[in-house]
């Protein structure tokens, strides 16, 4: 149960990095006018929306790459563990 539960953890990540980076971007942009400036101000929705969709890519491919390196350290753990059994076993003769 544990595993699974790290499993999913690690499969959230770029999720979490995504939607963390999108709201931090729509967060910090009080007005459109900061964004774009006074005189395209009016006009600025759809500009705030492509850039906070290519922060939400930044940071989904952030969290990916985390997730990557988490869950290859985690196998390679895992893996570890697994092939010091195998020579204790491997030492013991009946």
């Amino acid at each position: 149960m544990k595993l699974q539960f790290r499993h999913f953890l690690v499969a959230l990540l770029p999720l979490i990095f995504g939607v963390a980076a999108s709201w931090g971007f729509a967060f910090s942009q009080n007005t459109c006018g900061r964004l774009v400036g006074p005189l395209f101000a009016p006009k600025c929705h759809w500009i705030q929306l492509e850039y906070q969709l290519g922060f939400q890519m930044a940071g989904t491919l952030l969290g990916c790459l985390i997730a990557a390196v988490v869950g290859a350290s985690l196998e390679r753990r895992s893996r570890r563990g697994v092939a010091a059994v195998v020579n204790l076993n491997q030492g013991v003769e009946s």
